[in-house]
């Protein structure tokens, strides 16, 4: 039954974020922004603003950046989930999300394969995450439990068949 509700919460965690990819936020001036409000616009213009998503139901989320590598434009962002894994009596504290879409058309790519391999504040290099699939983009489960800088290095094999390598940073406060 634990295992049942965990996986329940995790589903939760990956599929509410997931809309974000989804939303276009070209009105974005602040460092915080309600969504229960806002008039969207382009997604590329969120780049390291933080939003508060409490009107949508999410929890804050932070932007870490676009990238775009032979033509397949990376977007990624991060949550703090550690009060959440804590209750559960997990050590996860952060959920990563990456999505994928066609540079030029702008169509969504979900199919392929996506890991992530982190680089702690003390440059340890953490084992390979593999970054499971849901609802237009990829998400995994993080312990980022040491204070300073992290780099997310994501390696990628999309439905085209071509391996690409993002990069992404953030640092835990």
């Amino acid at each position: 039954m634990k295992k049942l509700i965990l996986v329940a919460v995790l589903f939760a965690f990956i599929l509410a974020p997931a809309s974000l990819l989804a939303m276009d936020h070209s009105k974005m001036d602040g460092k915080k922004m309600d969504h229960g409000t806002m008039d969207h616009g382009s997604k590329d213009q969120m780049d390291k603003n933080e939003m508060d998503h409490g009107a949508m139901g999410h929890d804050a989320m932070d932007m870490l950046g676009t990238e775009v590598k032979e033509g397949v434009k990376a977007s990624a962002m991060i949550k703090d989930t550690s009060a959440a894994m804590a209750k559960m009596g997990m050590e996860h504290t952060h959920h990563l999300m990456v999505g994928f879409e066609n540079a030029k058309s702008n169509a969504v790519i979900d199919k392929g394969t996506v890991a992530v391999k982190v680089i702690n504040p003390d440059e340890t290099e953490a084992k390979p995450v593999k970054m499971m699939g849901m609802s237009g983009s990829f998400g995994a489960d993080l312990v980022l439990k040491q204070k300073g800088m992290y780099h997310f290095y994501i390696g990628t094999k999309l439905e085209d068949g071509t391996k690409r390598k993002y990069h992404f940073h953030t640092e835990v406060k």
